[in-house]
């Protein structure tokens, strides 16, 4: 019984296939390593490859018995979608499409999806439900809902149950410093903050500091890669205990402004963060957080960790991996 983590060696998923990997379970990686990084799965296999290649992946699916994916392997920057919007359908909607045909072709029952909060838009009320409709407001986001639609329906036609996993703004690092994000790759709130701390940027591009929020910046809900790799392990229990197709957010449901990131990393790491205020930009909502609630009823999974341990453990990844994997201060 194997699981096939695709883009296992990103961010996201190289928390989770340790997370997985320490419970016991046989996990194979696949990645192109084009955004991910061979050290960070600390010694887990790896088959280097495209989740579009057919017969790869249901070759491997065969060979490796495998029984469940969890896939993370797409593009993600929202800005960039939109200035190159069919390399994100390419990736994100040709390449998974073609992956979940050819695991249903080898088999396998059992799918979990790493989707994104990013599918409801400027969300119509606060705390974000799952029952608010979709509105994505960027290809990226269309992208993530699309693959949501995809596997719905083939769950309908050939049974493939899955979790959809809709988290909320990923931050943080392993609390052993083994593994944390790569910065030259993101466009990420808590990264670029270390960033601008250790002086390896410009002061950090505040956009409005007039919403109606406590300090009149934005506020949002950051959860900590940990408890995010931990909610796909329950997803996984959950598709191992039988039930049904699920679609589900994983945040703490509380917000934090970015003056109080600001402030917080200035206390962890006693340096002031350079910063400017900017206007807001278009379709920024002044306030987004989860109802975490259905992911703690279906899968037994609540945030264990907030703020302050996410930039504790950012800090200091950033701080001893300077310029990332292999390189150290």
């Amino acid at each position: 019984m194997t699981v096939l983590v695709t883009g296992g060696a990103g961010y996201i998923g190289s928390h989770t296939v340790r997370m997985l990997r320490d419970a016991g379970r046989e996990v194979v990686v696949l990645d192109s390593l084009e955004m991910g990084h061979e050290e960070a799965l600390l010694g887990a296999e790896l088959v280097v490859g495209e989740i579009a290649d057919f017969d790869l992946v249901t070759k491997l699916c065969r060979e490796r018995r495998v029984t469940s994916v969890i896939h993370f392997a797409a593009y993600k920057s929202v800005g960039e979608s939109m200035t190159d919007p069919f390399r994100y359908f390419s990736n994100n909607v040709g390449g998974s499409t073609t992956l979940i045909d050819a695991v249903v072709a080898a088999g396998v029952e059992q799918f979990v999806f790493s989707s994104s909060a990013a599918i409801y838009g400027s969300p119509a009320r606060i705390p974000v439900t799952e029952d608010l409709d979709a509105h994505p407001e960027s290809v990226y986001a269309e992208t993530k809902w699309m693959i949501e639609r995809v596997l719905s329906w083939i769950g309908e036609t050939r049974g493939l149950r899955s979790v959809c996993l809709r988290y909320f703004n990923a931050a943080g690092a392993s609390f052993d410093s083994r593994i944390g994000e790569d910065w030259s790759v993101t466009t990420n709130l808590v990264p670029i903050v270390m960033k601008a701390a250790l002086g390896r940027r410009g002061p950090l591009e505040v956009f409005g500091n007039d919403y109606p929020t406590r300090d009149g910046t934005g506020e949002r809900d950051y959860i900590h890669v940990v408890d995010l790799a931990d909610g796909h392990v329950k997803a996984l229990d959950y598709l191992d205990s039988g039930k049904p197709s699920l679609a589900c957010n994983l945040g703490t449901g509380r917000g934090s402004t970015v003056l109080e990131v600001l402030a917080e990393t200035a206390r962890i790491s006693g340096r002031e963060v350079p910063h400017v205020f900017s206007p807001r930009r278009a379709g920024d909502p002044a306030i987004v957080f989860a109802d975490p609630s259905l992911a703690a009823r279906e899968l037994g999974w609540t945030a264990r960790h907030g703020i302050v341990e996410i930039l504790q453990t950012a800090w200091t990844w950033h701080s001893t991996h300077i310029d990332g994997y292999g390189t150290g201060r």
